[in-house]
């Protein structure tokens, strides 16, 4: 079975069994007039739900505001911790340029709240040795991204075109998007 337009005579199991783009999954959210913000999976469950029951989901966000005006090593890290521009220039001058936000410590400091802002200079420094040591998991939304490293785990002869090819060779059959050794027939 190839791949179906996207459209809301599709049911929601022959949906979810196919590779959609996210910027698919927000116009077709557009469309029919369903909540378009959030991850991929959320995109995915609303658009299954509303296919499923036609009706349209929404999720309520509550404001976040951060109420601390300055940050020094000694704040204390607040509940609900938005992860803005003032705490990136924070982060910068004490650990240096090249200071990024990763997923691993965005999520130690939603976790970490009522610890010091030493403490996450000292967990972001942990975290990154870490990273040296073990291979980043790729997190469930980034399915090319996963494919692609595991293509090249078991062929580190073939090119990146030839991962590339096979990749939309595999997103467009149903089923999983996860590497197999049999998606290289297609090259």
């Amino acid at each position: 079975m190839t791949r179906p337009e996207l459209n809301k005579t599709l049911d929601a199991d022959t949906f979810r069994s196919f590779y959609y783009l996210k910027e698919e999954l927000i116009s077709f959210c557009k469309q029919e007039g369903i909540q378009r913000t959030g991850s991929k999976s959320d995109l995915t469950e609303r658009i299954a739900h509303y296919l499923t029951t036609g009706q349209k989901l929404t999720k309520k966000y509550t404001s976040r505001k951060n109420t601390i005006e300055l940050l020094t090593p000694e704040t204390k890290i607040e509940e609900n911790l938005v992860c803005s521009e003032r705490h990136r220039s924070f982060f910068k001058e004490q650990i240096g340029s090249s200071f990024s936000f990763n997923v691993h410590f965005q999520n130690w400091l939603k976790q970490n709240s009522g610890k010091t802002y030493q403490d996450a200079i000292q967990a972001y420094i942990h975290i990154l040795e870490e990273k040296k040591k073990t291979p980043t998991k790729i997190d469930r939304q980034f399915e090319y991204n996963t494919y692609i490293r595991d293509f090249f785990e078991q062929n580190n002869d073939k090119s990146l075109k030839d991962a590339i090819t096979c990749w939309k060779y595999k997103k467009s059959l149903a089923g999983h998007n996860k590497y197999e050794k049999e998606d290289l027939e297609i090259l």
